[in-house]
């Protein structure tokens, strides 16, 4: 065996983040100085729960953006929705058609906004480059600055939609508990067709960027499909009537490793299907299926863990809604060897894919005569009990639960975010990159560290939407302990 590292050595990542929120690792070793158990620790708690509890529900929409600064349209609509079904009210289709437009322009550039700064310096740059240069600057570089410019066009663009149909650039006031709290002209519907249209030429980019630079790359390949990035789990979406995926409405399906539906459930019917497990070192639940039950942090048909993840959206459908980003599906499946897909790696084609749908759905929405209604809002006049709404999130499915006392105040309020579905399976994927990754007298360097991290970035997880700290940083912290349970290494990013 090697000799010991020493104690407390601090190695600094810096100043790469590629992470949103807090979270640490600790990766223990055996006695031969390989992997023996990793995890990925969340040490901050939110409180959003408990103090939303008291407050009116009709501010929920403005409330719970505050969550998240990355994706605050994500939980400003199922805030609304979920104050829809606590009035019993049902907007008008204007509305509705318009929070799912502000919604799938929100999607086009969340994801974008992963591939390229978070996700994409893996692939695009390489795990193995140095760490200055995998970041957005280093993915310009590699592109050309034309397409850069066009990706911050997309971005800018999208961010328009959110101001002509949310009021602001970021943290919307648009949805409100009824419908919208104002219509769109003739001229702002133009533009935002003009805007989607372009949203599709950069999805096609982005998608034939993906396939020249990584699916032609034998060695990326070899990595998404090797068993170090691979789990058998089960999979959730929100699928409409026809199966297909749909990011605002519709019923959740879940299905198993082999891809057999297991359930479809509304959003009343959502504490029959989850429970949440608990562990004493994290302050971050971890959700499964009550059907199957917590059976621990393993993956296979007996397990209860399950993914909510662009990947985990395909693999619970069968098919996308508009044509384009169907036959990317259909090539999606096709390349990956059948359906399901379980390399966890595979989720960045699969986010791609739904920016195409996102941008595809948008124009859709754009072009729909009803958009530019008058008619936006009902007026709520039922006496207010309880609601609950699930839309999905760029990061996985969303689930608000509000409940009221008869003047509208809240009593109770419970979150399941996106990131939290994934939990249990992002400390699954960490262990067992890490296995494969750390090896006796192989010191865990850059690009070792690097790769762990793949494991979780694929996931694109948001702890402070998960949990929520005060500080908005983005430390990451990786300590690594021998058999004696002595601390050998520590890698910070704070």
């Amino acid at each position: 065996m090697p000799a010991k590292q020493a104690v407390n050595q601090k190695i600094c990542i810096d100043p790469i983040t590629r992470l949103e929120g807090h979270g640490r690792i600790d990766l223990f070793l055996n006695e031969a100085g390989g992997l023996e158990n990793a995890y990925m620790i969340i040490p901050e708690l939110r409180g959003f729960e408990k103090f939303c509890e008291g407050r009116p529900v009709e501010e929920m929409p403005r409330i719970t953006q505050r969550i998240c600064g990355v994706c605050p349209i994500a939980h400003h609509v199922a805030a609304a929705k979920a104050g829809d079904a606590v009035y019993h009210v049902d907007p008008p289709p204007a509305a509705k058609k318009l929070r799912e437009l502000l919604y799938s322009s929100f999607f086009v550039a969340d994801h974008a906004t992963h591939f390229y700064v978070l996700g994409g310096p893996d692939f695009v740059v390489g795990p193995d480059a140095p760490k200055e240069d995998r970041n957005i600057l280093g993915v310009v570089r590699k592109v050309g600055r034309e397409a850069g410019a066009r990706v911050m066009g997309l971005l800018s663009e999208n961010h328009e939609i959110a101001k002509i149909i949310g009021g602001r650039y970021i943290h919307s006031v648009g949805a409100l508990v009824g419908g919208m709290s104002k219509p769109i002209t003739e001229d702002e519907r133009k533009r935002i067709e003009q805007i989607a249209r372009n949203s599709i030429e950069t999805a096609i980019f982005t998608l034939q960027l993906f396939e020249d630079m990584v699916l032609k790359n034998k060695e990326y390949l070899d990595m998404i499909l090797s068993d170090a990035y691979t789990h058998q789990t089960y999979y959730m979406g929100l699928v409409d009537e026809n199966n297909c995926v749909n990011f605002y409405d519709g019923k959740v399906r879940v299905v198993d490793p082999s891809g057999k539906e297991l359930v479809k459930y509304g959003p009343d019917q959502y504490l029959d299907v989850i429970a949440e497990h608990i562990e004493p070192w994290t302050y971050l639940k971890f959700p499964y299926l009550k059907e199957i039950g917590w059976k621990g942090f393993v993956d296979g048909p007996d397990s209860g863990v399950y993914r909510a993840s662009p990947l985990s959206r395909l693999n619970a459908a069968d098919g996308m809604a508009t044509p384009l980003a169907q036959k990317e599906y259909e090539k999606f499946f096709k390349t990956m060897g059948g359906k399901p897909v379980h390399a966890t790696l595979a989720t960045h084609w699969a986010r791609l894919i739904e920016l195409l749908y996102a941008a595809e759905r948008s124009l859709e929405l754009a072009t729909d005569p009803e958009i530019t209604s008058k008619e936006v809002r009902t007026i709520p006049t039922a006496t207010p009990t309880e609601g609950i709404a699930i839309v999905e999130a760029p990061r996985g499915t969303l689930t608000h639960h509000y409940v009221t006392d008869e003047r509208g105040m809240l009593k109770q309020v419970n979150l399941i975010v996106g990131t939290t579905n994934n939990y249990a399976a992002i400390d699954m994927s960490i262990k067992k990159a890490a296995q494969a990754l750390v090896l006796p007298g192989k010191p865990v360097d850059d690009a070792v560290m690097n790769k762990i991290e793949m494991a979780f970035r694929a996931y694109d997880p948001c702890f402070g939407c998960a949990t929520h700290a005060a500080p908005g940083d983005t430390p990451l912290i990786v300590r690594v302990f021998d058999y004696q349970r002595q601390q050998v290494q520590e890698l910070r990013r704070d």
